[in-house]
């Protein structure tokens, strides 16, 4: 989320979910599976994307995948935002965190 509107999009979408559902345990609970179905919808456009059911063959594009991404980082997001008070500087101390770890070849 290299763009600081991406944030205030993700405020504005947790502050109507909330509204919508409030923040109960529950609620938060299903904002995280809510990651797996989109997850799930990667991989059936990757699979659509490679011709990988014969019944089917190809009906995604690489663009298709790459929508289905996105909606994974804005669900994720979304699920941190409700989370943490400033999932920002969050995300920003994480990405930090695994940038410093050693890589071996």
């Amino acid at each position: 989320m290299t763009n600081p509107n991406h944030w205030s999009t993700i405020r504005g979408l947790v502050a109507w979910l909330d509204e919508q559902n409030g923040r109960s345990q529950q609620e938060i609970t299903l904002r995280l599976l809510k990651l797996t179905e989109e997850s799930g919808e990667v991989a059936q456009a990757w699979i659509g994307a490679t011709g990988q059911n014969p019944r089917k063959g190809v009906t995604h594009s690489a663009a298709d995948v790459a929508d289905e991404l996105c909606d994974v980082i804005v669900t994720a997001s979304v699920a941190l935002a409700s989370l943490v008070d400033d999932p920002g500087a969050h995300l920003d101390a994480k990405v930090a965190r695994i940038a410093a770890r050693p890589r071996t070849p």
